[in-house]
């Protein structure tokens, strides 16, 4: 993981119109940011998460799990522009890829439905990567980052598995299982994402390693989920993400040993003939 920003490009304007918009009294930005939010039935959340966010967001995706509340009406109540997208699968990385898919800007940023992220702190996501960064990861255990939602449990558990791929891919991560990440949309060509459930997170941070891709861990606070409880199982969950880490691995060797295998000259070759 690189922790040194490149300076960002100053050769044509990436703005589509043109335009800059202001973030604050001092910084403007030209790239339209899009915000992907995945929800099922988190009606009651919605108010909390959405009055959080910049008014200079380009579009709100969110991505309706099937929900039986009225988490759909409560969106476009809140943001009359919201892009609704049903989900087509099941699983938080399904209703991150479809929302994906539905960007229309050239930054995205993934926030959590259930009020525990503050949308303000996207400005801080947003300027890593106008600096230079491809993908700018939430942190939570990086300084000045926080939570009040994990248990010890968790925490240990998080912990092992960001020390193995640390270990196994050459990463600087302080924090690997959490959901609030922006990155250029044209990463999404070379991360490929390929999973269903939560460990889509821990996909993702992986990948871009394995990319090459500059990253910039961005202080996060996590707070607790507002209303209803989360569909996170820390031991199921645990072993998916373990599961991801090992087959990670497994493609990696793979690769590796097709790039350095030996080239078999046909017989007969020029080579061949010059050996005789």
């Amino acid at each position: 993981m690189s922790s040194v920003l490149q300076p960002a490009s100053t050769g044509n304007d990436p703005s589509p119109t043109g335009t800059y918009r202001p973030v604050s009294s001092h910084l403007a930005i030209a790239p339209p940011v899009s915000v992907v939010i995945p929800a099922m039935n988190e009606a009651e959340n919605l108010p909390y998460v959405f009055k959080t966010l910049p008014d200079w967001i380009h579009e709100v995706v969110l991505v309706d799990g099937d929900s039986t509340d009225d988490t759909v009406e409560v969106a476009r109540a809140l943001w009359p522009d919201v892009k609704v997208v049903e989900q087509r699968g099941k699983g938080k990385g399904d209703a991150l890829i479809t929302g994906f898919e539905a960007c229309t800007g050239d930054i995205i940023v993934m926030v959590d439905a259930d009020g525990s992220a503050d949308g303000q702190e996207i400005v801080s996501y947003v300027s890593a990567l106008v600096s230079g960064a491809d993908f700018a990861k939430g942190s939570r255990f990086a300084n000045g980052g926080g939570t009040d939602d994990m248990t010890f449990i968790r925490k240990l558990g998080n912990r092992a598995l960001c020390a193995v791929v640390n270990r196994k891919f050459g990463a600087r991560y302080t924090d690997l299982c959490y959901g609030y990440n922006a990155f250029w949309r044209h990463c999404l060509d070379k991360i490929d994402l390929d999973c269903t459930g939560f460990e889509v997170e821990t996909l993702m941070n992986i990948r871009v390693v394995k990319a090459g891709l500059k990253v910039q861990e961005i202080p996060s606070h996590e707070y607790l989920r507002i209303h209803g409880v989360s569909n996170l199982r820390a031991v199921r969950d645990g072993l998916r993400v373990l599961r991801v880490i090992l087959d990670e691995r497994s493609n990696r060797r793979a690769l590796r040993s097709r790039t350095h295998s030996p080239t078999l000259v046909p017989a007969g070759s020029a080579r061949g003939k010059a050996a005789s």
